[in-house]
């Protein structure tokens, strides 16, 4: 359960709506998740999509390899949400099943291209230590140019924002989804 409810169609201002309505009628093709919180302040929601969608369908990243980064994030976030969701993109893309499943198990993924391999390595590198490694700066360098590297690090940034969000919140799943793992512990936090 949620910590905060959310806006829904029939409550939110008319600013909140256009922000939902641009949503719904995008690539995503629906509001979930950290959106769901955002729309409390519609231009932090407006912005946010924006965002969002470059970052996720505008770089030099092909969507394999954006859900692959997007994936490595969300796990090292400890986020079950972003999981959830970014797995079922990830599938729908062909994204195999053992490489997913080596990635939440926590193994090394049977990656089928090295592009692969360095995305995921980069992204799992910045969101767990907030840097990168010079050998993965280099390898990344190498193979995708200055500009995507630059993209891969903000799509990396806004995916940790995306999954703090998800948990701060609590942000609920689907009836009748069950989290491949959980929240993280907050209990005792000072």
């Amino acid at each position: 359960m949620s910590r905060i409810p959310f806006p829904t169609p029939d409550t939110m201002s008319p600013e909140q709506r256009a922000v939902y309505d641009k949503v719904v009628s995008g690539p995503r093709g629906k509001v979930e998740g950290p959106l769901r919180a955002a729309l409390y302040n519609a231009e932090l929601a407006d912005k946010w999509q924006a965002l969002g969608a470059l970052l996720r369908y505008g770089t030099g990243l092909s969507p394999r390899l954006s859900e692959t980064a997007i994936l490595a994030t969300g796990l090292a976030g400890r986020s079950p949400f972003e999981w959830y969701a970014h797995r079922r993109e990830s599938e729908k893309i062909g994204i195999e099943k053992d490489v997913l499943d080596a990635m939440l198990a926590g193994t090394e993924p049977p990656f089928r291209s090295n592009e692969e391999a360095v995305v995921y390595k980069y992204a799992t590198e910045l969101a767990t230590h907030r840097s990168v490694s010079d050998a993965t700066y280099a390898q990344a360098l190498e193979l995708f140019g200055a500009r995507t590297v630059v993209e891969l690090t903000a799509l990396v940034g806004y995916y940790t924002m995306v999954a703090m969000t998800l948990n701060a919140h609590e942000i609920p799943f689907p009836e009748g989804v069950t989290p491949a793992f959980p929240l993280p512990q907050h209990d005792g936090l000072v």
